[in-house]
């Protein structure tokens, strides 16, 4: 597909709509779960593989659910594996960028997580659109 073609595509505007829905969703869980282990006494970095961890469960069940309709025709097991792939990079992606604002840039730590989980977004919609839940 072209890139003038897929920017044409009503059904892929309709599934970022819905991926960025599930990710809003996502981004308060992953928030709030990376506020409770920083104010718990853990750091930034535990902070942020324990949101993820919880964050990405959360979004997988619903973008399997709901964003990409068509793939619940597929097996979950694979898509899972595919859609733990994408989540993974596009976390070490955010976890460059957590690492910058809070170690360089000195930027309080739920402000530069929450700079960090946008910046990666991008990233995860195209990999799980191409790759994980490709129909």
């Amino acid at each position: 597909m072209t890139a003038v073609r897929a920017l044409r595509d009503l059904r892929a505007w309709l599934q970022l709509m819905r991926f960025s829905l599930v990710g809003a969703g996502g981004y308060v869980v992953n928030l709030a779960v990376f506020a409770l282990v920083v104010h718990g006494g853990g750091g930034h970095r535990a902070a942020a593989v324990a949101a993820f961890l919880v964050a990405v469960t959360n979004n997988f069940l619903w973008n399997r659910r709901w964003t990409f309709v068509g793939a619940r025709d597929g097996h979950a097991g694979f898509q899972a594996a595919r859609f733990l792939v994408v989540s993974v990079a596009a976390f070490l992606f955010s976890l460059g960028i957590l690492e910058l604002l809070v170690v360089e840039a000195n930027v309080a730590e739920l402000t530069a997580q929450a700079v960090a989980i946008v910046s990666a977004t991008p990233l995860s919609f195209l990999g799980n659109r191409l790759w994980s839940f490709r129909s």
